[in-house]
């Protein structure tokens, strides 16, 4: 943790290529400005004009780059510009780019990279491709909001969008589904009977939704930032999910357009993450924070664990389930660190709370007296949930709370094979069975089975005995395939070593350079 002052507000403009340029210069080891004393003039470049006699009419500007000469230029290694850019998503919105033309820039891209200030420009470029929101300015410094890049059982935003609500905040989350292992947030929120994430018109919808409860979650309409959605299309299809700059692009056109005050982005790494490895998670959060900068948002990324499940139950209901436990004040404290933690930086960031410390108590405050959880009620109510229902949803005991909602048809306990400390609990063979007994999907708009899903039962670091039940599956099949209960038993690893305290998810947080310069 670096610093505990209070931040100051970022800049609000919007054109950060050319600032942000002006930052990668002032930061380039050895680079230099050349000092201008009081009483001193500023020294003239070599090509300044301003003194010279009647000039001929400058010359007009170039004619815009061809979409093979772009592609060309990006595969051979080159620089686009911001005009090349801003060419390239300008054809993609408007379907004069041709489906293979894309892919090949995808490629190039994904091959050949791209320097920071190229993201900058695409990010941008991405940004103003659709509707922007915006808010009262007074409400500048309370606009917050978290992004994940998505693992098994993370269902922190349920619990973080209301605390950060009951704290003073606006948080207008723009969330995705579930695609692949992963589970999506408005997946589970969908789970609830009668919720509902398309908010339209955008503006007024949010708006109202926001000055009423603080915190909205919706779905993303093809009016904000379609070229995003077009671009993410087409990577899924050509390999190139995996590219730094498109993440980082992807990840924050979303945000630019919510105009917020600060951003903080939960980057997993492990088994069950995009990213296996810390220092290639922590490569994207630096890019993610630098580009963030560039545009003139403060933006904080957290390096989170994701090789055991995030908290006890994975699956739609389920997770929602955990999230009321969590507002309840109670839940695993896996979970309940992540949100405070995140919470808390965020707090900090847009200047709430004093110190990243401050935050923290402030979010779990919001958790244990019930505040974050009257704002999950009466968002649910906002939202399309009946009011009785979210009531009681919020209100009842968790039995109660299961036949809420939808639950799956049978039950399977699966036994510990042998003495042992748990060691790890493997999230990846365990997500992708769930995946298989229908609580994901392997394609755009497949339904789901929305009861699925799984409970731990134990808890890493603590000691079993053989027989000791483990894990509890909910399934609408008549049974586990034989594979499958295989599969789950190897994602128990156990050890011999003494019974121990397993640790925070929460590895590690990369700041904005404003505030770790602090």
């Amino acid at each position: 943790m670096v610093g505990t002052s209070v931040p100051g507000q970022p800049h609000r403009g919007t054109q950060g290529v050319g600032r942000f340029q002006v930052c990668l210069e002032a930061h380039r080891p050895g680079a230099m400005a050349t000092p201008v004393t009081s009483g001193s003039a500023a020294p003239t470049p070599v090509n300044d004009i301003s003194s010279r006699g009647p000039q001929s009419p400058p010359d007009p500007p170039p004619e815009p780059k061809q979409l093979p000469e772009l592609i060309r230029l990006k595969r051979d290694g080159g620089r686009l510009s911001e005009g090349d850019i801003k060419s390239f998503v300008r054809a993609v919105v408007d379907g004069s780019a041709q489906g293979a033309q894309i892919g090949a820039m995808l490629m190039a891209i994904r091959l050949r990279g791209m320097d920071l200030e190229e993201t900058v420009a695409l990010t941008q470029a991405l940004a103003n491709s659709g509707q922007q929101l915006e808010w009262p300015e007074v409400w500048h410094q309370q606009l917050v909001d978290k992004h994940s890049t998505g693992g098994v059982g993370d269902k922190v935003s349920l619990v973080l969008a209301p605390a950060l609500a009951a704290c003073g905040c606006k948080v207008p989350m723009i969330s995705g589904r579930g695609l692949g292992h992963t589970g999506g947030t408005l997946d589970k929120l969908e789970s609830i009977p009668g919720f509902t994430v398309i908010q339209s018109p955008e503006q007024v919808r949010m708006q109202g939704l926001l000055e009423r409860v603080g915190c909205c979650i919706v779905g993303q309409s093809k009016k904000l930032v379609p070229a995003d959605g077009i671009l993410y299309e087409a990577r899924d299809v050509t390999a190139t999910v995996d590219s730094l700059p498109l993440i980082t692009a992807s990840i924050l056109s979303k945000k630019v357009v919510e105009s917020l005050s600060a951003l903080v982005v939960d980057v997993k790494f492990g088994g069950a993450a995009v990213f296996p490895r810390q220092t290639d998670a922590r490569e994207l959060a630096k890019t993610l924070v630098a580009v963030g900068a560039g545009l003139g948002l403060r933006v904080a990324a957290a390096l989170t664990a994701m090789d055991n499940p995030l908290g006890r139950s994975v699956g739609h209901t389920l997770e929602v389930e955990e999230a009321l436990l969590c507002l309840d004040g109670a839940g695993p404290p896996d979970l309940r660190d992540l949100v405070t933690r995140l919470g808390g930086a965020l707090l900090w960031l847009s200047g709430l709370a004093e110190a990243q410390e401050d935050g923290v108590a402030r979010v779990a405050a919001a958790l244990d007296d019930g505040s974050a959880r009257d704002r999950f009620e009466r968002m649910l109510a906002m939202q399309g949930v009946n009011e009785a229902l979210a009531r009681a949803l919020c209100s009842g005991t968790p039995a109660q709370r299961r036949q809420l909602l939808p639950h799956a048809q049978k039950q399977e306990e699966l036994l510990t094979p042998t003495d042992g400390t748990v060691e790890l609990v493997r999230a990846l063979p365990l997500a992708c069975v769930l995946h298989e007994l229908g609580a994901g999907r392997s394609r755009a708009g497949e339904s789901l089975r929305l009861g699925v899903g799984a409970e731990l039962l134990v808890s890493v670091g603590q000691r079993l005995r053989r027989g000791t039940p483990w894990l509890r599956v909910h399934l609408d099949a008549p049974a586990l395939s034989d594979p499958q209960r295989r599969a789950l038993q190897e994602a128990l690893v156990l050890s011999d070593r003494e019974p121990f305290t397993a640790p925070s998810p929460f590895a590690e947080l990369i700041l904005p350079p404003t505030v770790a310069q602090q």
